[in-house]
């Protein structure tokens, strides 16, 4: 257990200190029971977790081989989510992975792999990093000043080494950067002062292309710049094209990287044309495209060994087309072979190589089939069966020659419409990656909608006559005895497995449904591409359904403001920044409402209101904290909903209607101080029972719990003066509670607070002041916990007494004024940075109350019992034995050591979780806990113990056994002792 060490209290009169000693060690090892994670044999029983890399982008995903000698190849990909990945694509198992983003990212980031070599370069934002292609080790990394544009792999160079190019825009200057492919230093570099956009970079054995446009926005040309490959000084300039024939850095589509692929491509002003021109030439070639074309895609080879042959992918309204050309390098002309037929639907090209040659795969919803460059005669094709139909986007191929010369083994690693990467082997599916549900970005629970509808039907019985009731519920029940058999045959298999299993096993049984401990929940989780997925939390988090329910442009993603989910109606309802809103069926994922976001009503923020027929509302708010559209007529509000504007200023507003029209009236306002920013905000979660209204001391005394459902937490940083400053509020009134100033906080790390019950809690990174003596200032993480209590004296409810009502609006007569909670507040150094701060909940609140967090540096999920965090630990002395025995206390040390015993993933790798969310079971003791964002991980959590549930130590044949043996043994020895008593009683009368 976190911060617990074995401590010596002083004597007292009424127990031996080897008494107090041993009730302190055994209370100790009983609290360090309490929070140790999982067992080793729970692991992947109570728990799931989807190890993700992200949806594969088609720029940076291939197939390659990691030892030279070796033929095996791993499958690389740096995904939209800024993760890098090497995948096994026999198995489809992550052989090793590593976020290079900082953050969730957008997309980009550059990836290549020199032919031959052991390791690969990538490159994101504004680092350049290399890899251990086999293991994922870090062999260098380098940062620059500049975005990273592009990045290549010189694989001929004047040295038997192959370097790494790395092309940046700084500020308005093209940079391209010579990297050493073993070192990273910078071997030389080439600087073009000039307003001109960098794009890509392409390397030859004669020389090295800078690409840019240049010109204007909206009326560019293309610029070329020749460099030598050993100096980097400029060999020569051209440009190609006019004025205007190019508008956007989007409409270049391609850049060779060296002379198997040595051209530009682009869609000029002139959509049905197709611009191409080979480097080192000065003039470009025009292709006709189809009217109708929807986007147009290059597919060329990147060994320098291949031919210069290229592929044209054109999608247009009716399915989708390729058209093969040749380049002769010589002549510098570019002639069209052979067209690929346009078929209908989705459909996907992509290249591979063996040595010289070329090989186009085409991936439809029907089969696999692969061409050679020079004919179009199909050397294979693997039909797909009804079982393996995909609807492909993008792939990547490996085709092999087998032995012989006749036959190909093609695998095919396809990302399809719904987000998954699947990969088809010679035709037949061999596994499946739900890539698409990486990148959450909100999420919330949902019961399995299985007993609301027996409850709907009660509730419409006990609202007609008896004689319809009766009809209705005789029918019921004859219509239910189909389920009978199946119930009657699945009672061995449930003895047995109640007899022989473990006490907090999920249910396997097939489908939704749910079981008697609350386990089976269905958690909904929002993409920032725009598509919703409900996981199954009793099926190992197995998908039951996704909906791509608000499909995003490329370079877009979903800024959810809201999500709710009505337990009574089995629905979910998800609203987006830019107006977007949608109202989907948990069993299935049927759209029951949508609402596509047009941009002009922009959302700022989300509240939940409850309305006249009990049902909650998810009231969208704009930038001026008023409601969008009419959801609230009809419904006036008589409670104060707090919005926070542009200006980062807190305010409680309400609403009321006059002359047919809502009007907004500000009843308070917190200004935040010149300079502070909002950095977290905390609220109370929605389920958060209190068990217990006071704390009972070690004397037997309570101070009594400041219990208040309407407190918010705002966490406010001046980065200029390093301060943050913590403001508790009341929501009502808009009164200030409590507050605490923190000084030498770095503003640029992550802020988090939360907030249960009668305390909450912040972690950020800053300065700390020693209570040892010293009163030395160190840096470092910190988690600054506090709680609130009615008085500072035990047994004392203060001003308000024994008052059943109270309203924060309304002073009392001692003193004049808001009663205010008496704070008592601890800060504890850890190891490394907490992130995403949540708490446990469970059913009635009994069971302890243990903070989550996120551990980025670790990858991890931290629990710690409150025990450890509590800020009434003694500082400068021992605890009492009574303080120990009653309340648990220990002695403050100022450094919490991180246990790998409260990680709650244990030795799992969880990668960029966003949040964690937490809902109780039906069982007190236990509460389900999900983090998402790039990775998915849900288990179970027994604060307390398992205090209400049989351990899967708990021998239950043994306890029958000796029921039945107890049983005969009664049955058997009855008739003796009555024989015994009868002859007691003749002897009595002889």
């Amino acid at each position: 257990m976190e911060g617990i060490e074995l401590i010596k209290t002083a004597p007292h009169s009424g127990s031996s200190p080897n008494m107090r000693r041993a009730i302190q060690s055994a209370l100790l090892l009983g609290l360090s029971s309490l929070v140790a994670a999982v067992f080793k044999d729970e692991v992947g029983d109570i728990d799931f977790h989807h190890a993700l890399v992200g949806v594969p982008q088609v720029e940076t995903t291939f197939f390659h081989r990691p030892k030279r000698d070796e033929k095996a190849s791993l499958l690389y990909t740096l995904s939209d989510v800024g993760v890098l990945g090497a995948v096994n694509p026999n198995t489809g198992a992550i052989a090793w992975r590593q976020q290079i983003a900082r953050g969730l990212s957008d997309g980009g980031g550059h990836l290549r792999a020199p032919e031959g070599e052991n390791w690969v370069a990538a490159a994101h934002g504004r680092r350049v990093q290399s890899w251990a292609a086999l293991s994922g080790r870090n062999l260098w990394e380098a940062e620059f000043h500049g975005q990273v544009k592009d990045l290549e792999i010189m694989e001929l160079t004047e040295s038997a080494r192959k370097d790494v190019l790395v092309l940046f825009d700084e500020d308005g200057v093209t940079v391209l950067r010579r990297l050493h492919g073993v070192l990273g230093t910078v071997v030389w570099e080439f600087r073009q002062v000039s307003k001109d956009i960098p794009l890509q970079v392409s390397a030859s054995l004669g020389s090295v292309h800078v690409v840019g446009l240049h010109g204007s926005p909206s009326s560019y040309n293309l610029k070329v710049t020749a460099l030598e490959p050993a100096t980097g000084g400029r060999v020569d300039h051209w440009t190609v094209g006019t004025k205007g024939d190019v508008r956007r850095p989007q409409d270049v589509m391609f850049v060779g990287a060296n002379s198997a692929a040595p051209i530009l491509a682009w869609v000029g002003s002139d959509p049905t044309k197709l611009s191409i021109h080979v480097l080192g030439t000065r003039s470009k070639q025009e292709f006709p495209l189809p009217a109708d074309a929807v986007s147009v895609s290059i597919h060329a080879p990147r060994l320098a060994q291949s031919q210069p042959h290229f592929l044209v992918h054109t999608r247009t309204e009716a399915g989708n087309m390729g058209e093969v050309f040749h380049t002769d390098l010589k002549s510098g002309q570019v002639t069209k072979a052979y067209d690929l037929p346009l078929l209908p639907g989705p459909g996907a090209f992509s290249t591979s190589s063996e040595g010289a040659n070329v090989y186009f795969t085409r991936v439809t919803n029907d089969e696999v089939l692969v061409v050679s460059s020079d004919s179009h005669s199909v050397l294979a094709r693997d039909p797909l069966g009804p079982v393996v139909r995909v609807e492909p986007v993008h792939a990547v191929s490996e085709v092999i020659k087998k032995a012989g010369g006749k036959e190909f083994a093609i695998r095919s690693a396809t990302v399809t419409t719904s987000g998954d990467w699947v990969l088809i082997r010679n035709g037949k599916l061999d596994w499946t990656r739900p890539e698409g549900l990486s990148g959450a970005v909100a999420a919330a629970w949902a019961e399995i909608p299985e007993a609301e509808n027996l409850a709907k039907v009660l509730a419409e019985e006990a609202h007609t006559s008896p004689w319809d009731a009766y009809v209705h519920r005789l029918t019921r029940h004859i219509h239910d005895l189909r389920y009978l058999p199946d119930y009657l045959a699945s009672i061995p298999t449930r003895i047995i497995e109640s007899l022989t299993g473990g006490a907090i096993v999920v249910s396997k049984t097939a489908g939704l449904h749910r079981d008697s401990f609350g386990f089976n929940k269905i958690i909904v989780l929002a993409t920032r591409r725009g598509r919703v997925y409900a996981l199954d939390t009793g099926n190992h988090g197995e998908v039951v359904w996704s909906a791509d329910v608000f499909a995003q442009v490329p370079g877009a993603a979903l800024d959810v403001k809201g999500i709710l989910v009505n337990d009574s109606e089995g629905t979910v309802t998800v609203r987006g920044a830019n107006g977007e809103c949608a109202v989907i069926r948990v069993a299935d994922g049927q759209l029951v409402e949508a609402q596509s976001g047009n941009g002009s009503a922009s959302v700022s923020a989300t509240a939940v209101i409850e309305g006249e027929n009990g049902q909650w509302l998810l009231l969208p708010f704009g930038q001026d904290g008023t409601p969008i559209g009419d959801a609230l007529k009809g419904h006036l509000l008589d409670k104060t909903v707090v919005v926070r504007d542009e200006n980062d200023a807190i305010k409680g507003v309400k609403f009321a209607s006059q002359d047919g029209e809502l009007v907004k009236n500000e009843v308070w306002q917190l200004q935040l101080l010149p300079g502070q920013k909002i950095a977290s905000i905390a609220k109370l979660p929605a389920h958060d029972p209190i068990a217990s209204i006071g704390h009972v001391l070690g004397d037997r005394t309570v101070n009594y719990k400041y219990l208040n459902p309407n407190i918010v937490v705002v966490a406010a940083i001046d980065r200029a003066a390093s301060v943050l400053s913590v403001y508790l509020l009341d929501t009502v009134s808009g009164q200030l509670l409590a507050s605490q100033v923190y000084r030498g906080v770095d503003g640029d790390k992550d802020i988090s607070c939360t907030l249960s019950e009668n305390w909450y809690s912040c972690a950020f990174f800053g300065q700390y002041t020693l209570n040892d003596g010293t009163n030395r200032d160190i840096k470092g993480y910190q988690i600054a916990v506090s709680d609130l209590y009615e008085s500072p004296s035990p047994n004392d409810r203060g001003p308000l007494g024994e008052a059943e009502t109270y309203s924060p609006l309304d002073p009392v007569d001692t003193p004049t004024g808001v009663p205010l909670p008496w704070v008592v507040s601890q800060t504890w150094i850890m190891s490394e940075p907490l992130t995403n701060l949540s708490v446990t909940q469970t059913r009635q609140g009994i069971s302890n109350r243990q903070l989550l967090a996120y551990l980025p540096e670790s990858h991890a999920i931290l629990g710690i019992i409150r025990h450890a965090i509590d800020p009434r630990r003694p500082v400068g002395r021992d605890p009492s034995a009574a303080e120990t025995e009653a309340e648990g206390l220990m002695r403050y040390t100022p450094a919490i050591q991180i246990d790998g015993r409260n990680l709650l993933t244990h030795e799992r790798d969880v990668v960029g979780v966003r949040g964690i969310v937490a809902t109780p079971a039906v069982v007190e003791s236990t509460s389900l806990v999900v983090a998402y964002g790039v990775d998915v991980f849900g288990t179970l959590i027994a604060p307390s113990g398992t205090f209400d549930i049989l351990g899967k130590g708990f021998n239950k044949i043994t306890l029958l056994a000796t029921v039945l043996a107890l049983t005969w043994g009664v049955v058997l020895l009855a008739p003796m002792v009555r024989r015994k008593q009868i002859n007691q009683k003749w002897k009595a009368f002889l």
